[in-house]
């Protein structure tokens, strides 16, 4: 990634900070496939955003990059003030695990693990205690409503059921950020609100969220809607969503 330009400073306490975001795929044969164009996002503390597009618009990929799980083929990405490219996979890792959470549509879960284990996972490799752990992991599972299913393995929850789990998965290391690649994807309309309900309640309380979502009701309780349309952004009124940059 280029990293010759510097960032002006925000007024606003930003978390991620991306300009002129690209990103290339090159397919079997040596096809080369960009997915974004010049792409520039600051998510700050506190946001809301959903990030919504049709199917290949790029709006995964962009997510998967504000979560260090893809790397970008150009442009410049801060996250927490760290220059992003500037990072080995191990200090990545630990960014990740430490800043960032992730709910997915399809949950992730370990079968054979109990709710209460799956969520622990997530603390593997923290420095925080076990017990410290347990204790928070207990009650996270209250929060989304599963005290009493805390042992009970994925077969023998509800769909719905299993994304909770998954959620207070993702908040065990109290991330900063919350990314969520549509979580009410494989659900019915009711337990898409209660989980939206959660998300909702999870960003008052400080945590900042982006979320991908096909579902225009799902993309509604968001307090930023931005459209992602053949890799590029647009502001509901059809304006590209492109910050000032730094000379």
């Amino acid at each position: 990634m280029d990293n010759q330009r510097t960032i002006r400073p925000d007024p606003a306490a930003c978390l991620a900070r991306l300009r002129e975001i690209s990103k290339t795929f090159i397919q079997p044969g040596g096809l080369e496939t960009q997915v974004l164009h010049n792409v520039s996002l600051d998510i700050n503390e506190g946001d809301f955003i959903a990030l919504t597009g049709g199917s290949g618009s790029g709006k995964s990929t962009l997510l998967y990059i504000i979560g260090l799980l893809e790397q970008a083929s150009g442009g410049l990405y801060h996250l927490m003030e760290r220059d992003v490219s500037a990072m080995n996979d191990d200090e990545a890792s630990a960014a990740r695990n430490r800043l960032i959470g992730f709910v997915f549509q399809s949950f992730f879960l370990i079968p054979y693990a109990s709710a209460l284990e799956n969520v622990l996972l997530s603390g593997t490799y923290t420095n925080t205690p076990e017990k410290e752990l347990r204790l928070r992991a207990e009650a996270l599972l209250e929060q989304v409503g599963l005290s009493d299913r805390i042992h009970f393995i994925p077969a023998r929850l509800s769909g719905g059921q299993q994304q909770r789990v998954a959620l207070a998965r993702a908040l065990l290391n109290k991330p900063a950020m919350l990314l969520a690649d549509e979580p009410t994807g494989q659900l019915d309309t009711a337990t898409s609100r209660s989980i939206m309900d959660l998300l909702t309640a999870i960003n008052a309380d400080g945590t900042t969220i982006v979320m991908v979502t096909h579902n225009p009701e799902v993309a509604d309780r968001a307090a930023r809607r931005i459209t992602v349309r053949d890799g590029r952004l647009h502001t509901p009124d059809g304006q590209r969503s492109r910050p000032e940059e730094a000379a």
